[in-house]
């Protein structure tokens, strides 16, 4: 007899032309490296905008002589330069990210009913569109507040953490529980990938020709992540359904996965393992937001080529921390390869600090190379607490902790980072550093408290008759 269709294999819906594929890791690529252009070359463009604007010399060009000179600490204009771009640096993630933080919301359980896709179409398009808005700042030399409107519309349609939350829902939708810490981390090494690719590439061609060249590719990229979804994205909700978008019934869902799980046990887990994301994930994009203006000052006064390697080894800790988490796990349990990454996070933080030289700022990127593995195991943990159908409301809160982290990060680290610049230029990241030992304990704690209710689960079973 004829074998009956996979359920996990839905058929091609009619309106497709395209052979569809149950592949979400090219999308994620496609926005991850429109967003890894944008980034380091926007805090440039502001750099160089802004200090002409004030008649601050371009130091960011080959001949940054003046730089190196001692007295740069001490330049006034060049530290209101500093503190201009760190502050509208703050403004535009903050005012993207609060937006984004309800779209998410309201999208991502949405999402559980109709489908993943309508939910990686929208904030594609989102970020193509700003990524136009910025275009035409730059071909008009529009105000650089421009920069916070193109922001906000990307928010309002979920930016990119609403794609975050529908790839890593995609993947709990298509993988074994026994299977997905490793799919996770695969889909958070496309990350790395794609960063590392378009900092290499976004540094040097910014370099050669500019900042309007990088960004036709940057909204390129996010054209052709829109057109994936749309036409080739196989469908992963098994039983789709209509629901209403604008409802306060999507907001429930979130807030009834932290109130009233279907085991009552997984509520403290719940909410401890989102604290130790949220603080992990703060140090990390807190870090993030002021790696190029610490590379950019005295006594590194790195060019845009030296930047873009910066990045690039920032993002090689994916792929380095999937490798590690792949062969740790062959002895140790997640948890336990979480906590080594912690380790070598807090290690690279704090050598970043003290670098005062090119090969220990590079040391520094180095020893951060197993820095990324605990967050696919905490995403993992979370996915196993809660049911099939509550995946996309779960990594919808999951985007929401994130929407918050780059609220609270870029409110911290930017504001932290000028006030801090007369007495230790690294500070910042001495600070996230210390941050990151409070997610080590949690984590080491749930751990004991699991392991110790499985021995008395062993103990109570092997003495019952």
């Amino acid at each position: 007899p004829m074998a009956a269709p996979s359920p996990a294999e839905p058929p091609l819906s009619p309106g497709r032309r395209c052979p569809a594929l149950l592949a979400v890791e090219p999308l994620l690529f496609l926005a991850t490296v429109s967003l890894g252009l944008q980034g380091p070359l926007a805090t440039q463009y502001l750099w160089d905008r802004l200090g002409a604007e004030h008649g601050y010399r371009d130091r960011n060009s080959t001949d940054s002589a003046g730089c190196g000179d001692g007295n740069a600490t001490a330049d006034p204009l060049r530290q209101e330069v500093e503190a201009l771009v760190s502050h509208w640096n703050l403004y535009i993630n903050l005012g993207g990210f609060f937006v984004s933080l309800f779209s998410v919301t309201l999208f991502g359980p949405w999402s559980d009913s109709v489908g993943r896709c309508p939910a990686l179409i929208l904030p594609a398009a989102g970020m193509a569109l700003q990524t136009a808005i910025y275009l035409l700042v730059m071909y008009l030399e529009l105000h650089v507040a421009f920069f916070l409107l193109g922001r906000i519309l990307s928010g309002l349609t979920g930016d990119y953490n609403l794609i975050l939350a529908s790839c890593f829902s995609y993947v709990a939708d298509t993988s074994e529980r026994r299977a997905r810490t490793f799919r996770v981390a695969i889909l958070e090494a496309c990350l790395g990938t794609a960063g590392m690719v378009a900092s290499i590439g976004g540094g040097q061609w910014r370099k050669a020709q500019g900042y309007i060249n990088p960004f036709w590719l940057a909204f390129a990229a996010s054209l052709a992540a829109t057109l994936y979804a749309a036409f080739f994205l196989q469908e992963s909700v098994k039983q789709k359904k209509e629901a209403k978008l604008f409802t306060l019934s999507h907001y429930k869902a979130v807030y009834r996965l932290y109130t009233a799980p279907e085991d009552p046990s997984s509520r403290w887990k719940l909410a401890l393992y989102s604290l130790a994301f949220f603080l992990i994930v703060t140090v990390h994009f807190g870090a993030k937001d002021i790696y190029v203006l610490y590379e950019l000052g005295f006594p590194l006064c790195w060019a845009s080529d030296l930047i873009g390697y910066g990045s690039a080894a920032s993002y090689l800790a994916y792929l380095s921390s999937l490798a590690g988490l792949r062969l740790l796990q062959l002895c140790l349990e997640d948890t336990w390869v979480a906590e080594i990454g912690l380790i070598s996070n807090v290690a690279g933080l704090v050598v970043i600090s003290l670098a005062t030289t090119t090969s220990l700022m590079f040391t520094g990127y180095g020893i951060l190379f197993l820095s990324m593995a605990a967050t696919p195991v905490i995403r993992s943990k979370l996915s196993k607490l809660v049911s099939e159908t509550e995946q996309g409301a779960l990594f919808a809160s999951v985007a929401c902790v994130e929407g918050l982290c780059s609220l609270v990060a870029t409110g911290v680290f930017n504001s932290l980072y000028p006030a801090t610049l007369h007495f230790m230029r690294g500070f910042p990241f001495l600070f996230g550093a210390i941050i990151l030992l409070i997610p080590a304990a949690i984590l080491g704690g749930i751990q004991i408290w699991d392991s110790k209710d499985d021995y008395n689960h062993f103990q109570d079973a092997s003495l019952s008759p």
